[in-house]
């Protein structure tokens, strides 16, 4: 008697027990399915904002590259002139704006440090201040 209460108790209790829970996993997270979507769209702008980064570093380098030929070829050409050897000038170089700085003796001194400059043979084209 005792093993067929048992059997009785049990087998309800298990049908009861799977009749709740087999539709809690055929249900579907709206909140979890959003949220997997959000996720990704973050890792598709985290990887787009990456390549815009390694673009701008890129173009930065390549400016400086540029911007530090230049200045050494007009440092050059001024060191090089028989006119402008032992001038104290300053040659700074900013996206391809060449600005001279120091003191000469002479307008003519500086006015022969700018020609100098603008026909120093440089990559793309440079602007003198």
């Amino acid at each position: 008697m005792k093993l067929t209460l048992g059997r009785t108790l049990i087998l309800p209790a298990t049908i009861l027990s799977l009749s709740m829970v087999v539709p809690a996993f055929g249900q579907t997270n709206p909140s979890a399915s959003t949220s997997m979507s959000a996720a990704g769209n973050s890792m598709k702008q985290a990887g787009s904002d990456t390549v815009g980064a390694a673009k701008h570093a890129y173009k930065g380098t390549a400016t400086a590259l540029r911007d530090t030929k230049i200045t050494a070829k007009v440092k050059t050409a001024l060191h090089d002139d028989s006119a402008t050897e032992h001038s104290d000038i300053h040659v700074r170089t900013t996206a391809g704006v060449v600005t001279l700085k120091g003191r000469v003796p002479s307008s003519a001194m500086a006015a022969r440090a700018e020609q100098l400059a603008q026909s120093t043979d440089v990559y793309g084209r440079s602007r003198i201040s």
